[in-house]
């Protein structure tokens, strides 16, 4: 049994909710890099320089790289051999929330009533997600949510007849309906399977994939890959004015589910898709 005091859990996200506010993820500059250097549009890119130009001055000038600093989504993946001492882990993870925010001086938008609107001043709660896990680590990824992108989100119960081209159609339709409302280049993720709370959770969860993987199921890849090729010819583009960069990556998780159903959910996110990811 391994003690870890919540203090460390506290500290780490404080950091890297800061971090991941003013600095692009290695897997998404590359990302970034190579549409600029693909882009077929001079429009799309310009607009991709200009969105590099931004990245380079928020980490030198340490400015956060959008305006919405988002929403704190944590995932933990906690071994099982872990064994917390201090105080109560979500306090912990939300007390990382608070110093980060406040510290960082990042935007706070987060208002503790959906109807009321107050604002908590702080940026908590977050969204945080535990999974339990073999072994006595603790893996933290920290994941602020602009809500331009969140608010393009889509769940579709979809019946089991319409099978893999019901799905393809749903994803397209959302990144449709979403055109440039997301700040394309956008990151696709999307859960299919298990339940209507499973496939959101699933699809939040594929945006943290290291951009540029694939499922390491064989006909998950292949609707992977088709479905970035079918969303890039839809000329969306760079900043939503054209190009066929409209999407740097479509990552899919999947899950079992009930033999009446067929949920698929597509959670979108734009060109910066902070993630900070650690394991202590």
């Amino acid at each position: 049994m391994r003690t870890i005091q919540v203090q460390e859990i506290t500290k780490n996200i404080k950091e890297m909710c800061i971090e991941a506010n003013h600095f692009l993820s290695e897997d998404m500059r590359n990302a970034m890099a190579n549409a600029a250097a693909t882009e077929e549009s001079p429009l799309g890119r310009q607009i991709l320089s200009q969105l590099e130009d931004n990245l380079k001055i928020a980490a030198k000038d340490m400015i956060p790289i959008c305006q919405d600093t988002g929403m704190a989504v944590v995932f933990l993946e906690v071994g099982q051999g872990v064994h917390f001492e201090g105080g109560l882990l979500t306090d912990a993870v939300n007390e990382g929330i608070r110093q980060g925010y406040t510290e960082g001086f990042l935007r706070k938008s987060v208002v503790k009533d959906p109807l009321i609107r107050e604002n908590t001043k702080d940026n908590t709660p977050g969204i945080i997600h535990y999974n339990i896990v073999e072994g006595s680590q603790v893996k933290i990824t920290v994941a602020p949510k602009g809500f331009g992108s969140e608010n393009m989100s889509r769940v579709f119960m979809l019946k089991p007849a319409e099978g893999i081209e019901g799905v393809k159609e749903a994803v397209l339709t959302a990144v449709r309906d979403a055109g440039p409302n997301a700040c394309p280049p956008m990151v696709v993720g999307v859960g299919i399977g298990g339940t209507f709370e499973k496939c959101a959770l699933m699809a939040k969860e594929a945006l943290t994939r290291e951009v540029g993987s694939h499922s390491e199921i064989p006909y998950v890849k292949e609707l992977e890959e088709e479905l970035l090729m079918k969303i890039n010819r839809l000329g969306i583009g760079p900043g939503g004015l054209g190009g066929r960069t409209t999407a740097l990556a479509v990552n899919i998780h999947t899950y079992p589910t009930h033999i009446a159903g067929l949920p698929v959910a597509v959670n979108i996110c734009c060109h910066v898709n902070r993630h900070a990811v650690r394991v202590i």
